[in-house]
């Protein structure tokens, strides 16, 4: 088994019908890890100046 036809949650072999997922189930997990903030993009600390001009142009 090559790492492409791997599920990359749980390493089972990936299932077309929820592709790169092995299952609905890693499919769904991984759903729920973007929805409960599990993954996170990195990002540099915020301009707090840049965010006062964009409130008060409101």
């Amino acid at each position: 088994m090559t790492k492409a036809n791997s599920c990359p949650l749980c390493g089972n072999i990936t299932d077309p019908a929820h592709k790169p997922f092995c299952s609905r189930r890693c499919k769904d997990r991984d759903l729920l890890q973007w929805l409960g903030e599990g993954y996170r993009i990195p990002a540099g600390p915020a301009d707090p100046e840049a965010l006062d001009r964009e409130v008060s142009s409101d």
